[in-house]
């Protein structure tokens, strides 16, 4: 089913996205827990993710980055705030230097990831991401982070049919 909704706040200065799972909450969760699962959707299609570091406990660092259709390499960092497996995850999110470490001038976003059952059975994931300034989030949307991020929840679906 993937991404169902999608709403942008820019008075919280939050961007929302809402997919829906037919799978159990653990199982959703392991997309997020397992590196090699993670790779398979973290990042557009055209865009497939590496995580060189990953580990989902407080105060963990994760460091990846991700290489486009033309060999271009983007690096990105998490640091976990909270995690309380399998319902919830927060973590900063920035971009990375070519040597994975946290770029100092850019922006900081903070993701919180709910998983919870369904009525009807299967996961309801809420993913939101608040921007450090109403700039930070119109320029993360120009970039195309909403697009990147439906295209890549997208392929969720598959890795969870295996």
């Amino acid at each position: 089913m993937s991404v169902t909704a999608v709403r942008k706040d820019p008075e919280t200065l939050t961007m929302t996205m809402e997919a829906e799972f037919d799978a159990p909450v653990a199982r959703v969760w392991q997309v997020w827990a397992d590196p090699r699962k993670l790779e398979r959707w973290w990042g557009p299609p055209t865009w497939p993710a590496t995580f060189d570091r990953h580990a989902l406990t407080v105060g963990a660092e994760v460091r990846y980055h991700m290489t486009g259709p033309e060999g271009e390499v983007s690096r990105g960092w998490w640091r976990i705030t909270e995690a309380e497996p399998p319902r919830h995850l927060v973590f900063e999110d920035g971009f990375a230097g070519e040597d994975g470490e946290p770029q100092v001038d850019g922006p900081v976003m903070v993701m919180t990831v709910a998983l919870s059952e369904r009525a009807s059975g299967g996961t309801r994931m809420v993913l939101r991401t608040r921007f450090p300034s109403l700039e930070a989030l119109q320029e993360m949307v120009q970039m195309g982070m909403e697009e990147g991020m439906k295209a890549a929840m997208g392929q969720i679906d598959a890795i969870l049919a295996e």
